[in-house]
């Protein structure tokens, strides 16, 4: 049997985390002492490793539970599991791509404000100058009507 501070140290995840994983009821098997304190046994640090193995892959809390819950149910669950690593996997792909999005977004920025310190182009990144250089970037500002409401 292992006390948090083991369980931590097996895993490679903090107390806090394991404290946080095991009150989320992420650790189904995980024991109390007659002390009301954590213990932990093999089965228990299997649960552990599982849900960071999870968590690495950057799924939410919300799917961890769903999952372990399935597995609790057994092999007949599987179709399930399956379905939710799927759903899970689509969700980060969004992401994936929006992140991209991002990324080339910050391109453009970067590659302005090297200009700008390079004197190439004038500062146009203070919104508060930004009625001063309109006609500059007028994509994206709005119409002189909606901008008044």
């Amino acid at each position: 049997m292992h006390t948090v501070k083991e369980a931590a140290q097996i895993t490679g995840l903090t107390e806090h985390a394991v404290r946080f994983y095991t009150d989320k009821g992420l650790v189904p098997s995980v024991q109390r002492n007659q002390n009301n304190i954590r213990i932990f046994d093999d089965e228990s640090i299997n649960w552990l490793h599982g849900v960071k193995c999870l968590k690495q892959s950057g799924m939410p809390i919300e799917f961890i539970k769903k999952y372990i819950d399935l597995c609790l149910e057994g092999d007949s669950t599987i179709p399930q599991r399956f379905a939710l690593m799927m759903e899970y996997k689509e969700a980060a792909l969004v992401q994936l791509e929006e992140a991209k999005r991002h990324v080339a977004h910050l391109k453009q920025k970067t590659a302005l404000y090297q200009a700008i310190l390079e004197h190439r182009t004038p500062d146009t990144t203070n919104p508060g100058n930004w009625d001063k250089i309109q006609h500059m970037h007028a994509d994206v500002f709005y119409s002189p009507s909606v901008r008044k409401a």
